[in-house]
């Protein structure tokens, strides 16, 4: 189902080119029936037409791992709505913290190790725990942490759909790296020191220890129960290991 276009004439600008037409077309999804707006733009001729954006935005939510701590999650997905709404520096810099939450809470940070004074270096330090692999590594240094760098500390430039894009992939992966096999990356951390040891549960044999106190209080009751020829002998030897310390 669709409405008649409304066109508007004047000068477009979109992607480097100029339009002379933009056009309001509404619709409805033939797959959820709700109703959305497309913006059109063209010279006056349907063969030149090109999409310039379409309401309701489209959110592109991709799967996380379950074990993925909230905090972090809730990051990345600002991060997918700032790209779904066309702010992709917005994104790039969420990604980017993204990633560098994701190696702190994970252990590489200054107060375990002094020389992972930056990003870079925990990148370079989970590669060579084997958490990631090399060619993650360079995913990482290259399309997440330059790209929110050149963001947060350069001089303005567009940041491109397809640049976000590849931020959005590898933060992806890593968060998948870290939290799918979450035991065995676990065991690995613990092993190169970047976590503690999980305490170990207590087994069905295991018994708290017995303060001092109560043993000997124990020992006295035992011992009162016992006969008197029995419980003389034991006083008798317990002057002589007194004697023996003294």
């Amino acid at each position: 189902m669709r409405q008649a276009p409304s066109p508007l004439s004047g000068l477009y600008p979109y992607k480097g080119k100029t339009y002379k037409r933009l056009l309001n077309v509404f619709s409805q999804c033939a797959r959820c029936g709700h109703g959305g707006l497309a913006i059109i733009l063209d010279d006056g001729d349907p063969t030149t037409a090109v999409l310039e954006s379409f309401f309701p935005l489209s959110i592109e939510s991709v799967p996380i791992p379950k074990d993925v701590p909230d905090d972090i999650l809730k990051e990345f997905r600002e991060a997918e709505k700032c790209a779904s709404f066309g702010a992709n520096r917005a994104a790039s810099a969420l990604f980017r913290s993204v990633l560098e939450k994701t190696l702190k809470a994970n252990g590489y940070t200054k107060a375990n190790d002094r020389s992972l004074v930056d990003l870079q270096k925990r990148i370079h330090a989970a590669a060579g725990d084997g958490v990631i692999t090399e060619a993650r590594q360079k995913k990482a240094h290259d399309d997440i942490r330059s790209l929110g760098n050149d963001v947060m500390h350069d001089d303005w430039r567009e940041v491109k759909d397809n640049e976000v894009e590849d931020a959005h992939r590898h933060t992806q992966r890593i968060l998948e790296d870290f939290y799918d096999d979450r035991i065995t990356v676990e065991r690995i951390l613990t092993q190169k020191s970047r976590l503690p040891a999980p305490p170990q549960p207590p087994t069905r044999f295991s018994k708290a220890p017995i303060p001092v106190e109560r043993e000997l209080q124990n020992e006295k009751r035992c011992e009162s129960q016992l006969p008197r020829p029995i419980r003389s002998s034991l006083a008798e030897a317990h002057l002589l290991k007194h004697r023996a310390i003294s």
